[in-house]
């Protein structure tokens, strides 16, 4: 990679920390997930990943994402033909963990991301990245004509960042043109959104979310005939992810559970189906 440079706008920064916490989780002895290509990625890019090191946060995506993993592999166990669709992709490896040699997958961000993301994958006959705003209609019809149903939307760490308006806009759209899909996406309450610039990860970026989320069943409110399938806290996580976990990551979880920190609590992983 001759630039080592990200060149990503003040919201796509943000996919730089999800990146880093998986390449420091990759590290460690006993790990929530690997990731080589995450510490392939950090390692090339140049970027002051250190402002982000021994932050809370960055076990928090690690969380996320395997709790997404989780679902796309229930998925395609299945629907192993199925679509996969990530929103919002950022430099994401969910395919390499995920994939089952047999499904479709696409890759949907903004045009400095996929440049940047690029530089380090590839499109193949089963996997196409597509440049563009999810804000933006096209992107469905490269989908629907490439890809077979059924689908899993995948929106990690992507929502948030958009206005209110515009999240109903695109989840409207998404059960319009491919209806029974399932949806899965965090989602941020009011104190959350209210106490960004003390975040430990988001304080030290340009970023801020803007949809604040209190209750996730008003999502499935917006599809009439929708269903909220799942919805956890990062305390309040799958018994069968839970017990899997190193002993002390379920220790510090027990221990955030019990002081039910608004920060902590209002902050919700999701699965929703659409009508």
């Amino acid at each position: 990679m001759t630039d080592r440079r990200a060149h990503l706008g003040a919201v796509q920064e943000t996919l730089l920390i999800p990146l880093y916490g998986r390449a420091v989780e990759t590290r460690k002895d006993q790990a929530v997930l690997r990731d080589a290509k995450a510490e392939e990625m950090v390692a090339s890019i140049d970027y002051d990943f250190a402002r982000f090191d021994n932050l809370p946060s960055l076990i928090g995506t690690v969380l996320r994402t395997a709790l997404f993993d989780d679902w796309v592999r229930a998925f395609l166990s299945d629907n192993p033909y199925g679509t996969v669709v990530e929103i919002g992709t950022g430099l994401n490896t969910r395919f390499e963990r995920a994939d089952n040699g047999r499904a479709r997958w696409f890759d949907l961000d903004l045009p400095d991301v996929i440049e940047l993301r690029r530089k380090f994958f590839r499109d193949t006959s089963r996997r196409t990245m597509i440049s563009g705003s999810v804000a933006d209609v096209s992107w469905t019809g490269t989908v629907t004509a490439h890809g077979d149903g059924p689908y899993f939307f995948s929106a990690e760490a992507v929502l948030p960042f958009l206005d209110a308006s515009d999240v109903r806009q695109v989840i409207a759209r998404i059960a319009e043109r491919f209806p029974g899909s399932l949806l899965a996406l965090d989602t941020a309450g009011p104190e959350i959104i209210d106490s960004q610039d003390r975040h430990d990860a988001l304080g030290k970026v340009q970023a801020r979310m803007r949809w604040a989320c209190g209750d996730p069943a008003e999502i499935v409110g917006w599809v009439p005939g929708g269903r909220l399938l799942a919805t956890h806290t990062l305390t309040g996580l799958p018994r069968a992810m839970f017990d899997r976990l190193p002993a002390e990551y379920q220790g510090m979880l027990t221990v955030l559970a019990e002081q039910r920190m608004p920060q902590v609590e209002q902050y919700r992983l999701n699965l929703v189906r659409l009508p």
